[in-house]
């Protein structure tokens, strides 16, 4: 799996990217992790915040809403995360999950984040009221987010989280469906691999 940070070899360490930025304990290690694969969102202000239940998603990336009435370089994002993943017939903290599900998870949504900062505040806004009222545009949004995930080096983990959701036995049908319905699937997050591998090796 090619990191485009390589934070082996250069100054930057995992804690470099925690400025800026509430994460709670338990999940720390593998949200830094996402993190260091975004260098751009190193001094952007983000929430990383447990909440008992979050409408048809696990984790969801937002703008604070009154920080829209800041400057761009003020802003302030929220990734809820739902404190339980809800199967069939029960639940387990979130935190229990594979760490490179977690890691997959937080890429995407911090995906999203990408895309909110290339946005001026009336996009943003937009943004919001389309996502409600439109599936093609929830679609639209997902690709950009897995896209901006894979361009970053989080390919792999992205296609596992995949995976992991759309084969896992337990996890209800219905978010199966959802996710089969608005989201990139798995093979097309490996032909995105596979195009951006096949350009990085042209001369």
């Amino acid at each position: 799996m090619t990191h485009l940070l390589q934070l082996n070899s250069n100054t930057a360490s995992f804690a470099d990217f925690k400025k800026n930025k509430e994460i709670p304990k338990i999940i720390e290690a593998n949200v830094l992790k996402a993190l260091s694969y975004y260098p751009e969102l190193q001094d952007t202000h983000i929430r990383f915040e447990f909440k008992q239940h979050i409408k048809k998603s696990v984790m969801q990336a937002q703008p604070a809403a009154l920080s829209l009435l800041r400057r761009k370089e003020n802003r302030i994002y929220k990734i809820n995360i739902s404190a339980l993943f809800r199967l069939t017939h029960t639940a387990i903290p979130i935190h229990q999950l594979p760490d490179s599900i977690i890691i997959g998870w937080i890429g995407h949504e911090l995906g999203h984040i990408m895309d909110y900062e290339s946005r001026s505040t009336w996009s943003i806004i937009g943004f919001g009221i389309s996502y409600l009222l439109s599936k093609k545009f929830i679609q639209r949004a997902e690709l950009i987010a897995d896209t901006f995930a894979v361009n970053h080096g989080l390919g792999a983990y992205i296609i596992e989280t995949k995976r992991f959701i759309l084969e896992h036995a337990d996890i209800p049908q219905a978010y199966k469906d959802r996710i089969a319905r608005l989201y990139t699937s798995p093979d097309e997050i490996v032909e995105q691999v596979k195009a951006l591998e096949e350009e990085r090796e042209l001369p």
